[in-house]
Formats: C-alpha cells, sequence, structure tokens
C-alpha cells in the first residue's frame, strides 16, 4: 500500500495482521538497488509472532524519491512508520545498509527498541576497500574496474549502467553460485542510481557509529556469512565487541544473505534469541 511518510510517499507491506502482535520493522540494505523484496522472503516467517513491516525506503524500490537520501532522513522515516503502526516499542531489523540505519535508529531512538536484529553490517565506511578487492578481482565477475570504482564512489552514470554492474557484482555475494539465480535477482531488481550515488558519494564516506553503538542496550543479535565477501565476519566481531551483550551467530554455509541461503537455520536462531530475551 502507498503511505505518505514524512511528505514522501512509501510502499509499505504488513505480513501478519493481527492488531494484538508486536511489530518487527525490517529495513532492506542498497540504497537505490534494495527493496522489501528480500525482507519479505527473509522475515516473512515471522508473521506468526509479529506484524512484519516490510517497505521500499525512500528513493528505493517503487517509493517515491523526495531527497534528502540521508540516513537522518531514513531514520526518522522508521520513526514515522513506528507511529503509523500504532506502537511505542518494536523490533528492529536492518541487513547490509539497513543495518546502517538500524543502528543509528537504535542510537538515536534507544528507548523504542525491544530487540535488534543486524544482518551482514558494519559499524563504519572501512569495509570500502574489501568491496571493491572483491569486486575487482573476482574472475567470476569480470567487471571493469574503473566501473567498480565509479560505483563505490557514487558516480554510476545510468541505471542501464548499474544493472550491468549488479548482474555481475551478484555472483560472489552467495555461498553458492547459481547463474540463473543470478540473472533472474537482477532482472527483479529495481534500479535507482540516483539514490545509489548519494548514499555512496555523500553518506558512505562520512558513516563511522563505532564510538556510538557502545550506547544501544536493547537486546541485539548480530548474524553474518562466513563467506561474506561484503562485510566479512571481522565487521561483525566489532559491532558485538562494541555492544553490550550483543550476540554474533556464523552461518557457515552462507555469504551475505544468510536468511535467503540458510532459512530455516536463520529463522530458529532468530527465535531463539527472541525468546531468550523475552520478545
Amino acid at each position: 500500500m502507498r503511505v505518505e511518510v514524512n511528505g514522501n510517499e512509501l510502499e509499505i507491506e504488513v505480513l501478519g495482521d493481527a492488531p494484538s502482535l508486536p511489530v518487527m520493522i525490517v529495513h532492506h540494505g542498497a540504497p537505490g538497488l534494495g527493496s522489501r523484496d528480500e525482507p519479505k522472503r527473509g522475515y516473512g516467517a515471522f508473521r506468526d509472532r509479529f506484524r512484519v513491516v516490510t517497505f521500499d525506503a525512500r528513493g528505493s524500490g517503487t517509493s517515491e524519491g523526495k531527497p534528502p537520501f540521508t540516513h537522518e532522513q531514513w531514520v526518522a522515516d522508521v520513526d514515522a512508520i513506528r507511529q503509523w503502526m500504532g506502537v511505542e516499542r518494536f523490533v528492529m531489523a536492518g541487513g547490509s545498509y539497513g543495518g546502517f540505519i538500524a543502528m543509528e535508529y537504535a542510537i538515536r531512538h534507544p528507548d523504542r527498541l525491544s530487540a535488534l536484529i543486524l544482518r551482514d553490517t558494519v559499524a563504519d565506511h572501512s569495509f570500502r576497500e574489501g568491496f571493491i578487492r572483491s569486486i575487482a578481482g573476482s574472475e567470476r565477475v569480470g567487471l571493469d574496474r574503473d566501473l567498480v570504482d565509479r560505483v563505490t564512489r557514487g558516480e554510476v552514470r545510468s541505471n542501464e549502467e548499474f544493472r550491468e554492474f549488479w548482474r555481475k557484482a551478484l555472483r560472489i555475494y552467495n555461498h553458492d553460485f547459481d547463474p540463473a539465480a543470478v540473472e533472474a535477482r537482477a532482472a527483479a531488481t529495481p534500479y535507482r542510481f540516483e539514490t545509489h550515488n548519494v548514499a555512496f558519494a555523500k553518506n558512505v564516506p562520512a558513516y563511522d557509529v563505532k564510538d556510538r553503538i557502545g550506547t544501544i542496550t536493547c537486546p541485539t543479535l548480530v548474524v553474518v556469512g562466513r563467506s561474506d565477501p561484503i562485510t566479512p565476519v571481522w565487521c561483525s566481531e566489532e559491532i558485538v565487541a562494541r555492544i553490550k551483550g550483543a550476540r554474533l551467530e556464523i552461518f557457515e554455509k552462507s555469504g551475505h544473505s544468510p536468511p535467503l541461503e540458510e532459512p530455516e537455520k536463520f529463522q530458529q536462531v532468530v527465535r531463539n534469541f527472541l525468546d531468550a530475551v523475552g520478545v
């Protein structure tokens, strides 16, 4: 459904309709590439105990794209969704770049979260050099180094160029390479290169919450794929070391997306975590 959020229409989908259920809001990754599709597939199974809110963030998917595309605005949009759902507290989940927003939300609104779930993410911009090496150095990917550098700097020239990058970069994202699945995902992706450019040219270079995530007090689960080439295991280990009581779960047969690569294990890990913290 279309919902106006802070003056910008967002496409929002709520899975699970029992009003008595608590709320889980899931933020997708990759501004300009991501959409509610991955959160739906990764977290839809929890609709039996939550109203799971998935949405295309401002400037991504099929949502309207009114600037600014800043972390502050994306965090404000999450809080407006919370208000729209009519709850005081909720479970926040975020993967990859969505993890950036989830952590910043937890820092800015510490009393709003009953739990935090982070997937394959990082607390600062230090992942960029490794990302470049992984993408540019892989024979399976076969991308021109100039294009990789421009994508990382936020200098993509068109959605067509963005799609060419994505359909090749995706070849190393998962633990197991499935060419047909990669092509299908690339074909289904909504491309919004302008949003990506702002995120990577302006937001990412300034992104660093390492010294602030220690203020997060809600129960926190951090999951990461053992073979994640984008935000490797050490990125999650650093987050866990800085958030008191945070739990780390490494998925041995996953790359950048355990919820989709090892769904049964992921669902059990999350349920066990939520049971343990009483959510």
